[in-house]
């Protein structure tokens, strides 16, 4: 078959390509990550029946699941939207031969699915379709179940793969995304419209009965249709450089930055580098998705005593955009560093502008996650020391190391499973970070209370705050003592 054909030929040339052999150990090692994340997968899934059982639901397993998955469709949906590539292929050579275009589309709208990382949630579902559902249903209920998560897993792919196309992954409509789904998690939770009761009335639905089948298969039909009708509209490259133009249109110019000096234009010229290249952008939707990251902790009566829990999530999403991008603060502009160099900016004036902006990305963050103050007091002054351990401690932690990464990150390469200039040493700087603080407010809510182990906490973080001069002037003198290592480590990826 010719797209099997296209298929082994694209990964062949991802084998003999040198990158790949550069990157090589990192490739073991996510490899034995993916076996790591395999067994976990299956253990839960030999174990969910029983899980869900002790959960104190009044409905059993399977409808359990039947009612969540259109939360797991939703949430596969946004996060394939922020972070799945889209397919590129190389169609000059191939246009010139005798092949149908029809089949050159076909390739390059299928080819997603045969990505094993899209299966990975199957190993969960397996085995409770056939540890649980074949016992107290029937074989075929557990068939069709397994049936109808493959087709949730497909559709989720292509119709992503159509909306990226068709609306381009912008700021604007990643916010949309993100207001959209909070707000029906919203609804469920202060229960006023129940998506689980839906869901629980399709998926069972369409898992107990036969229909369920052709029904489930015309949804990835459709999202297959969808792809197919962009590409009638949208197949040769003069329309995607005319989509492509429109897009770059809309990215702001920031010229109220310049009123500021160098440090202005420097905090100017990064967030437009941000904003323009596929990585950075992954990064800042993903950012935006994780800042619902407290809405799995926060309502759970399980979390409520666990202080070290609960003040990781706070510090995770107050500086989840400092964290994001501050580790890689310098490395992002590798491809220019050399520019940089011989230009009349100073040391002080590069590392105060990063600086300002890692700091901005922080106070964003506080301010977007205020909502979670309604969770009661305590999760309000969790947030407000985590901020200020953030902004006081965390940022200068962030600055200093950031220039151990001397390896050359290219942004314009695709941004997901990108793993390019991540090194050992940026989860070792998770020790510091994040650790660290959440081990004392362990300790001291242990030993003392909540309030000792916060005002602690509080005072390091105003510490380093009344003290930022004489903390960015020695991130200076670090930045100063390995600038030409830097520039050195990023001219050997050119």
């Amino acid at each position: 078959m010719l797209i099997v054909n296209l298929i082994r030929q694209d990964f062949l040339k991802n084998v003999r390509s040198s990158g790949f052999y550069k990157n090589l150990v990192a490739n073991i090692f996510y490899g034995l990550m993916g076996l790591y994340f395999l067994a976990i997968f299956l253990f839960i899934g030999f174990n969910l029946h029983k899980i869900l059982l002790e959960s104190g639901s009044h409905y059993n397993p399977l409808l359990q699941i039947c009612g969540a998955l259109f939360y797991t469709m939703l949430t596969g949906l946004s996060f394939r939207f922020m972070m799945q590539s889209l397919t590129t292929f190389n169609l000059p050579p191939y246009q010139v031969l005798n092949i149908k275009r029809s089949t050159l589309v076909h390739f390059i709208i299928l080819k997603p699915l045969f990505n094993p990382t899209n299966y990975l949630t199957l190993l969960i579902m397996l085995p409770f379709a056939f540890k649980y559902v074949a016992v107290y249903y029937g074989a075929f209920e557990a068939f069709s179940f397994v049936w109808v998560y493959i087709n949730i897993i497909w559709f989720n792919s292509l119709f992503a793969s159509f909306l990226k196309r068709k609306f381009g992954p912008s700021f604007r409509n990643t916010l949309i995304l993100i207001v959209v789904f909070g707000a029906i998690v919203g609804l469920e939770f202060f229960k006023i419209f129940s998506l689980f009761n839906v869901s629980l009335a399709v998926f069972s639905f369409l898992v107990l009965n036969p229909v369920g089948w052709i029904v489930s298969l015309a949804t990835s039909v459709l999202a297959f249709t969808l792809n197919k009708w962009f590409f009638s509209q949208n197949y040769y490259a003069e329309t995607f450089n005319k989509f492509a133009s429109k897009s770059k249109a809309i990215i702001t110019d920031f010229a109220f930055l310049n009123r500021f000096g160098i440090e202005g234009e420097l905090m100017s010229m990064e967030l437009k580098l941000i904003l323009r290249h596929k990585r950075t952008k992954s990064i800042l939707y993903m950012t935006g998705f994780f800042l619902l990251y407290g809405l799995i902790f926060y309502p759970q009566k399980i979390y409520q005593e666990q202080n070290g829990t609960l003040f990781f999530v706070a510090i995770f999403v107050t500086g989840l955009a400092m964290l994001m991008f501050g580790q890689w603060v310098i490395s992002w502009d590798s491809s220019h560093f050399d520019g940089l160099m011989t230009k009349n900016v100073t040391a002080k004036s590069y590392m105060q502008a990063n600086y300002k902006l890692l700091a901005a990305f922080a106070i964003a963050s506080f301010v977007l996650t205020t909502p979670y103050f309604l969770f009661g007091w305590r999760i309000m002054f969790m947030h407000i020391t985590a901020f200020l351990f953030n902004i006081g401690v965390n940022i200068f932690v962030l600055l200093f190391f950031s220039t151990y990464n001397t390896k050359r990150i290219d942004l314009s390469k695709g941004s997901a499973m990108n793993y390019q200039g991540v090194t050992m040493k940026n989860f070792l700087v998770q020790i510091p970070m994040l650790l660290v603080p959440i081990f004392l407010v362990w300790l001291l809510s242990t030993f003392f209370s909540i309030t000792v182990a916060l005002s602690v906490l509080s005072v390091l973080g105003i510490t380093g705050i009344v003290f930022t001069r004489p903390l960015i002037n020695a991130c200076v003198k670090q930045f100063q003592d390995r600038k030409y290592i830097l520039a050195e480590g990023f001219r050997e990826g050119e």
